[in-house]
């Protein structure tokens, strides 16, 4: 028996996408990510997260540069929707010519999401809040077979001024 084809709830889908203005504007500051063995690289980051389709989809670009050499050597685009049949939140993801898609879980506060993915032996876990001095900070972890989680990123960033232009 076939279904029959779901009409999308483009008003609930849109109140549900509100939720995430948080993240809205451009972000800078700084990133410690794992990138293989050995200490944590330093990264100058940027993060940009704007509505898309009248609001039906939230997109974000992060960029993160060397210190002091400024090559960019993490970037990625995440698009977020909401599901409104399911009622949930997805994000696909892109870097390094790889894409991940998950669910994401909007936390309790209203500030802040989960996500993660597996893949054969491994699984991360990504937790994003805005904290009390409206940071936006990011923590993912890896974690390998039987093996203790490893801090994959550190993230944290704060939303620069909106540039009204000027005379």
């Amino acid at each position: 028996m076939t279904r029959p084809l779901h009409t999308p709830d483009l008003a609930q889908q849109r109140a549900a996408m509100a939720k995430l203005a948080f993240l809205l504007g451009r972000w800078s500051g700084h990133a410690h990510v794992l990138r293989g063995p050995g200490e944590p690289v330093l990264l100058a980051q940027t993060e940009e997260a704007q509505y898309k389709l009248d609001g039906l989809v939230l997109m974000i670009e992060g960029i993160g540069r060397t210190v002091p050499a400024n090559n960019p050597v993490l970037q990625a685009v995440a698009i977020v929707s909401y599901d409104d049949e399911s009622q949930t939140y997805r994000m696909r993801a892109f870097n390094d010519g790889r894409f991940l898609e998950s669910e994401l879980n909007l936390l309790e506060n209203d500030k802040g999401l989960t996500w993660g993915f597996s893949l054969g032996e491994f699984q991360t876990r990504s937790v994003l809040e805005i904290n009390e001095d409206g940071e936006w900070t990011e923590r993912a972890e890896l974690t390998i077979g039987s093996q203790p989680p490893k801090r994959l990123m550190d993230l944290t960033v704060r939303r620069e001024p909106e540039d009204h232009g000027g005379s």
